[in-house]
């Protein structure tokens, strides 16, 4: 249960010990050279030092607990990192920067950039994470469109006069595209693309999904090539007001990616209300991580955000590097 009476939501102090024991269960380690011998590490306890300073002996260089996080070199309080962590890892739809700047009394272009480097650490690395699904199991993969491209893409002659978005809309040319997938009762990931075509989107699920899965998707022809990659690819025409099929104990579906989208534009229109495209990344990796960890996972509010805690040792957010558009 969440009491923010915690003195680590209050101190400086107790918020790095905190982090320490999350970090260094089993004593400190030098971020330089991953030194972690106890022998050969100094905690450094003069008059002129602030708390929490280590040196290490094999290195010669100075570090504490935030040194290689997204806290590193904040003047904030790191209590204030700390409450803010856990608020956005516990909101289900996300914590504007407004609120944050009210509750933890800094000011609004604080609150914006402790955001974005919280949602930083959230960031998977999908790479050594590997893919979703496997053999016996069910991915579901979806496209959507959120918000007004910042840079609207000229339709290409083949599609001027056609429209962009499938089942009749239009419009989808401006709109920002996102690529959803979830494996049933496991993980989601969601990427914001340039385009939306057959290679892009086959890209996306070669990459991140097994071949050995079982592949649901609503009737869109960006899905028909790629789907005979996988063990197998079965499709509900939504057209035609089919949402769910049952095919014996098999039910076909791809109501659970468009759950997942669900929350997200809750979160995006009703919290956030506006993302600069170069920033929508790093809120997809937000409700990613959120996701990855719901209650339904048996993962409590304090769990998630001390995962999140951890997940922010090896990176780092400058202010220069934040408005970076990054697409999958």
């Amino acid at each position: 249960m969440f009491d923010i009476t915690n003195e680590i939501y209050t101190d400086a102090d107790k918020a790095r010990e905190h982090l320490e024991a999350i970090h260094w269960p089993h004593g400190p380690i030098c971020p330089h050279c991953r030194n972690a011998n106890p022998d050969r590490i100094t905690k450094l306890e003069g008059k002129s030092t602030r708390p929490g300073v280590y040196k290490c002996n094999e290195c010669r260089q100075p570090f504490t607990v935030t040194v290689g996080t997204v806290f590193e070199r904040s003047k904030i309080g790191l209590h204030k990192w700390v409450l803010a962590s856990h608020l956005m890892a516990a909101s289900k739809k996300g914590m504007s920067a407004h609120q944050l700047h009210r509750m933890l009394g800094v000011t609004y272009k604080t609150a914006w950039f402790m955001a974005h480097r919280i949602r930083e650490a959230m960031k998977e690395d999908v790479s050594s994470a590997g893919p979703i699904g496997g053999e016996g199991k069910t991915v579901e993969a979806d496209e959507t469109y959120i918000g007004k491209r910042e840079t609207p893409r000229k339709p290409s002659p083949q599609r001027r006069g056609r429209p962009y978005l499938k089942s009749g809309k239009t419009g989808g040319a401006q709109k920002r595209i996102v690529v959803g997938l979830v494996e049933r009762g496991g993980k989601a990931r969601m990427f914001h693309l340039n385009d939306a075509t057959k290679e892009t989107v086959r890209d996306v699920l070669v990459r991140n999904t097994d071949r050995s899965s079982i592949l649901y998707t609503d009737s869109s022809r960006l899905y028909t090539k790629t789907g005979e990659e996988y063990a197998s690819h079965k499709t509900t025409n939504h057209a035609r007001g089919e949402y769910v099929r049952y095919e014996g104990a098999e039910v076909v579906h791809s109501n659970t990616i468009e759950s997942v989208f669900s929350v997200f534009k809750r979160g995006m229109i009703g919290v956030y209300q506006h993302c600069g495209e170069a920033h929508l990344h790093r809120y997809l990796a937000e409700f990613d991580f959120r996701y990855n960890r719901r209650a339904a996972l048996k993962v409590s509010d304090a769990e998630r955000a001390e995962d999140l805690l951890r997940m922010a040792r090896d990176k780092r957010l400058t202010y220069r590097r934040i408005g970076e558009a990054r697409y999958a």
